[in-house]
């Protein structure tokens, strides 16, 4: 069993400093691309120690990856000198600390803090583990104008209508998010409010900075203006979602119309990924790409559940070619309906607003699976054909 890793692709300087790190109990590779490999053959390694000759860029790119897939892995990056510019990218990217190269003294206490780091996060964690309740549903699309923010604004209003469920709404779109105007709810606080507590937010510090809805129905706004959204890391999306787990039955989050860091956070938190899906070409080219991405990231496919948007337009596509062109399933049908965007323009999701339209029962039937209810229907499946736009009819 290997905890510690250091890597270095200069022979002269793994032959001098390979051995003494050796004797303390460090795998030494070379590059890390042999990391990579070691990492999947050791996945409890809680410390990396990164050679002063590795490429920046190559460092910063691995961490930042890591620090999601692998929480617990700490990386102390050595250096020739320690430059400020280098120093503030390396934190921003995850890397715990850097340290001059030849400050023994220095790397030994920063691997000592990164272990302990780890070791305490791994108790956390674990408790975390066992204590949350919320499953985590992620509302994607990678073209706008899907009816994306409609859903996910609908979709936590259905969950929290029923019952006793505690929902919260996260506005993920932190340039252009609209659940709040969708909403009519006051931008006082925001999720750049959590910046300041990033590291060590808790319950108390998460309810500070929600909105409330209704009872058991909260928002986490996004940032009232563009600018202020480029300062909320992935990080502290990770912190946010770990701690509402812990506090809700359900985390709805509403996206952006393209990939960020901070929407993969959410995806790779996710328990349920419920892309949008229209009856037009860009957003089925739209939609593919983001069905072969969740295929790339080995997003479980049983976890999809893609919605049919504007279902029933009259637009030459059969569900059959939506289906063949979008390589999924479609899981939810929902019809097109001039009442959702007077509903929207009254504040009030179309769930609640006019329970039995057919709308509301369309996110009656998502919510029932995302919430595993027994017996919840499911739309048919579309008979399988040779897809092609061209063809003529």
């Amino acid at each position: 069993m290997t905890y510690y890793v250091y890597v270095e692709p200069d022979p002269e300087r793994r032959a001098a400093s390979g051995e003494a790190y050796a004797d303390h109990g460090f795998d030494v590779v070379h590059d890390l691309a042999d990391l990579a490999e070691h990492l999947s053959r050791n996945p409890e390694t809680l410390l990396v120690v990164v050679g002063a000759t590795v490429d920046l860029e190559a460092v910063l790119t691995f961490t930042a990856y890591q620090r999601v897939q692998r929480p617990l892995l700490g990386v102390v990056l050595l250096r020739p000198t320690v430059e400020p510019d280098v120093l503030s990218r390396a934190m921003r990217s995850g890397v715990r600390e850097v340290v001059q190269e030849l400050d023994c003294e220095g790397i030994r206490h920063a691997s000592a803090r990164s272990v302990d780091l780890s070791k305490a996060l791994s108790t956390t964690m674990r408790g975390h583990d066992a204590a949350r309740t919320a499953r985590v549903i992620t509302v994607f699309a990678g073209k706008g104008g899907c009816g994306k923010s409609v859903v996910a604004t609908n979709l936590a209003a259905a969950l929290s209508a029923q019952g006793t469920r505690r929902v919260l709404l996260v506005d993920l779109d932190l340039q252009f998010g609209d659940v709040a105007i969708m909403l009519q709810l006051p931008p006082a606080r925001s999720i750049t409010d959590a910046i300041g507590m990033a590291g060590r937010l808790d319950e108390t510090g998460l309810r500070s900075v929600l909105t409330a809805y209704r009872p058991n129905f909260d928002v986490l706004l996004a940032p009232a203006s563009p600018a202020e959204g480029e300062h909320v890391g992935r990080d502290l999306v990770t912190e946010v979602i770990g701690v509402a787990r812990g506090m809700y039955d359900f985390v709805v989050v509403d996206t952006p119309p393209f990939v960020t860091d901070q929407v993969l956070a959410a995806l790779d938190l996710s328990d349920w990924f419920v892309p949008i899906v229209t009856p037009d070409l860009p957003t089925l080219k739209s939609i593919r790409l983001t069905v072969e991405m969740f295929d790339l990231l080995e997003y479980p496919r049983e976890r999809r559940l893609v919605v049919f948007n504007r279902a029933d337009s009259q637009v030459g596509l059969t569900v059959e070619d939506v289906e063949e062109a979008v390589g999924a399933h479609l899981s939810v049908h929902m019809p097109s309906s001039r009442d959702v965007p007077v509903s929207v323009n009254k504040g009030i999701p179309i769930t609640l607003d006019n329970p039995t339209h057919p709308v509301s029962k369309a996110m009656r039937r998502l919510a029932d699976r995302c919430a595993g209810v027994a017996g919840s229907p499911e739309e048919p499946v579309a008979r399988r054909r040779l897809f092609a736009f061209g063809r003529k009819r």
